[in-house]
């Protein structure tokens, strides 16, 4: 009798602990399958990055492009050989002394009349111009001409002159002219002043 209350009680207690002892397998399997989306969303999410940084790339690429049109890399290009022939015409022992206020007053009056003149032109025209250089004369007033090669003609005419006011001393009068008037007029840039003495010649080391 009591072996068979025995068998009767472990057969009882193996029929309660397999009803409440339950593995918790699914809870892994969801812990695995959270972290393969954590990641593929992880993945998705590193690849809308890079794909929205490509856009942003090209978006940026196209609007460059929109802001730096062909005829603005020749405005560059006259404006700096305007820059470089003026120091050259002034030479060494001048450009020396009145350089930062060439720089600041008069160049940037020479690179607005420039860019106004050649905004105006056709945009197929400007390929073909070129800055004349001054390259001999050491008493005359020419700093350089932008000349059409096709037409063997100037457009602007860019000058410099030595002035001597009474009681004052010397000046460096620049200025320019205009092929519309047949070069007539003269269009006042600025004045700088230079000493009591006699300036150099152009283009004096």
């Amino acid at each position: 009798m009591k072996l068979q209350l025995r068998r009767l009680w472990v057969v009882l207690i193996a029929i309660l602990t397999v009803g409440l002892y339950v593995p918790e397998l699914h809870t892994d399997a969801e812990d695995h399958a959270d972290k393969n989306e954590l990641n593929s969303g992880n993945d998705q999410s590193e690849e809308n990055l890079a794909a929205g940084a490509f856009e942003e790339v090209e978006d940026s690429s196209w609007q460059d492009d929109e802001d730096d049109p062909d005829d603005t890399d020749f405005l560059l290009f006259f404006t700096e050989q305007a820059k470089e022939q003026t120091i050259h015409k002034l030479g060494p022992r001048i450009s020396g002394k009145i350089e930062s206020e060439v720089m600041e007053t008069i160049f940037p009056a020479m690179e607005e009349i420039i860019e106004d003149y050649v905004n105006k032109l056709p945009e197929d025209h400007l390929p073909y111009l070129v800055i004349d250089e001054q390259k001999l004369s050491y008493t005359g007033e020419k700093i350089f001409h932008l000349h059409d090669p096709q037409a063997d003609e100037d457009l602007l005419r860019f000058h410099v002159r030595k002035d001597l006011k009474p009681k004052q001393g010397y000046w460096f009068n620049f200025h320019y002219h205009e092929q519309s008037d047949g070069f007539e007029s003269h269009h006042d840039i600025g004045n700088i002043y230079w000493d009591k003495n006699t300036p150099p010649k152009w283009m004096t080391h």
